[in-house]
């Protein structure tokens, strides 16, 4: 499905020029032609999964990308040009992202790429189109992404974990963790940077334990969180792979026992794994539906009022496109030439529209509140603001 934005840039060759295609171009225009007078829109590819482990972010994270489209339209659009979303999907099992986005990219038909998806889609997509569209990663993440035109906006694992389990390190003085989390990238860097950070607090980690995508059956983790007598256990599973671990652990009876924390349960996760199942359970977040803040109290009401009482659930993942798009949008206005040369884009500090009043410094260095909260029955209470 696609939105329109009203207003934005030049086609993917000539705004980019310093890039070399990934190939010759293919024969005919993919766009069709222009009358006389008019421009061309800036088309970007909207990166979500439709499906997978992680599908349960794509109706959130559409809507609010959506949204964020159609304040930039109401505004004027970007540079006076229009724009518009192609929906791609970028679950971990879908086969065929490379080619789609290579096909995309050689018949000029994006500018652009905003990504809401797993550490391991972005390696994927940075091996077929890397270099040659500014991208926008939108979701929390392990850190450290320094490739050339990607712009990653998340939080960072350094930023959730640290402070996240020093107060629980202060409050509830877990000594035994477990560490559970789909076999990919951010869970094995956040777990390498947890061991520190709980040895900070006088705690150990005291076992890892990995699952792939899909994974239903967590009973040989429930058994290993028993034999290690884990009283706290790092959730790093993605989406539907984290509600199924998560309703486990609850029906086991491990609660009594052990608290959770995670970095990546939204308001759709935790629905799914069910209030009988959310004991102890907390989450350390930039984002949660009911912050009491200036920047959510106005964006909800925007999104409410956009798409009525049927709108998908807000959550972190869902928020982060809104970001995407709104900074993205920024990113070219701030744009020194025109065509825009991306040599210049992201050096300096940028100001974007955020509802969690995320801000970005300039030179790839993003900024996030980030807040812990505790799950009590199918919300999320905010307990503290763990940074600045």
């Amino acid at each position: 499905m696609a939105s329109t934005c009203l207003g934005v840039l030049p086609r993917a060759g000539p705004a980019f020029g310093n890039r070399a295609p990934l190939r010759p171009r293919l024969n005919g225009a993919a766009r069709m032609p222009l009358a006389a007078g008019t421009q061309p829109d800036l088309a970007v590819a909207l990166c979500v999964p439709l499906g997978g482990s992680a599908g349960i972010w794509g109706p959130s994270g559409l809507a609010c990308a959506r949204l964020a489209v159609a304040e930039i339209n109401r505004a004027g659009g970007i540079r006076g040009r229009s724009c518009r979303l192609l929906t791609v999907n970028a679950a971990d099992d879908a086969p065929d992202i490379e080619a789609t986005l290579v096909d995309l990219v050689e018949t000029g038909q994006i500018d652009a790429l905003i990504g809401l998806h797993t550490s391991a889609v972005r390696h994927r997509i940075l091996r077929a189109v890397g270099g040659h569209l500014p991208f926008i990663y939108t979701p929390l993440y392990e850190g450290g992404e320094r490739t050339p035109g990607v712009f990653a906006i998340g939080e960072v694992t350094a930023d959730q974990l640290r402070p996240a389990l020093n107060w629980l390190g202060q409050h509830r003085k877990p000594q035994r963790w477990l560490a559970v989390g789909n076999d990919y990238v951010w869970p094995h860097v956040s777990h390498r940077q947890a061991r520190d950070y709980i040895a900070e607090t006088g705690g150990a980690m005291v076992a890892e334990s990995y699952v792939p995508f899909g994974t239903t059956d967590f009973s040989a983790v429930l058994d290993q969180i028993r034999q290690c007598r884990a009283d706290a256990v790092l959730v790093s599973l993605v989406g539907q792979d984290s509600v199924d671990f998560n309703r486990a652990f609850g029906r086991a009876g491990l609660a009594q026992r052990a608290l959770r924390l995670s970095c990546a349960i939204g308001e759709n996760e935790l629905l799914g794994i069910g209030a009988d199942n959310a004991d102890d359970l907390f989450v350390s977040s930039g984002y949660f539906a009911n912050l009491d803040t200036d920047e959510n109290l106005a964006f909800k009401a925007r999104y409410c009022n956009h798409f009525g009482e049927r709108a998908p659930t807000l959550n972190t993942f869902g928020q982060s496109t809104y970001e995407g798009v709104h900074f993205l949008a920024a990113l070219f206005n701030q744009a020194l030439r025109s065509p825009p040369d991306w040599e210049d884009m992201g050096r300096a500090p940028l100001r974007y529209q955020s509802a969690r009043a995320a801000s970005y410094a300039g030179a790839g260095n993003s900024h996030t509140p980030i807040y812990l909260a505790r799950a009590e029955g199918h919300q999320f209470r905010v307990i503290t603001r763990l940074s600045a």
